[in-house]
């Protein structure tokens, strides 16, 4: 099965996706499914989904270590034509993960209690973002 879920962001944080992977496995097998974002400013994470505290906090992490192009510490950056938050989120891209794995058991993500799955959008405006889906 190959699947595609649009996920459309509102600007940096973190999207819970969960509910859409598992409506995208159909039947009741066993298997891996594999998460693939297909952009380079955005990444994919499994991270705790009962605390919001714990996206705000990630969010405010990945600001402070990697923040705006503007910034002073930046001026390095040479890619900073598309905005001051392009080139960081590249950055951030190469630093967490673009794929996923999950092992998936009668048709049911294996995720544990608290575990959710995240698009984690790193540019400021509102993009679609596409995750491909491979379960097999």
């Amino acid at each position: 099965m190959i699947r595609d879920l649009q996920i459309e962001t509102r600007g940096q944080g973190l999207y819970e996706v969960t509910g859409q992977v598992r409506a995208a496995l159909t039947g009741d097998g066993d298997g891996v499914l594999t998460l693939f974002v297909c952009h380079t400013s955005c990444s994919l994470l499994i991270q705790e989904n009962a605390d919001p505290e714990v996206q705000s906090d990630l969010k405010a992490f990945f600001h402070r270590l990697v923040p705006p192009s503007n910034h002073p510490s930046m001026s390095y950056l040479r890619h900073t034509y598309e905005g001051p938050d392009d080139m960081p989120a590249h950055i951030k891209a190469a630093l967490l993960p673009v794929s996923l794995q999950i092992p998936v058991s009668g048709g049911v993500p294996m995720l544990g209690t608290w575990q959710g799955v995240y698009l984690f959008e790193h540019r400021d405006a509102p993009h679609n973002r596409r995750i491909a889906l491979h379960f097999g």
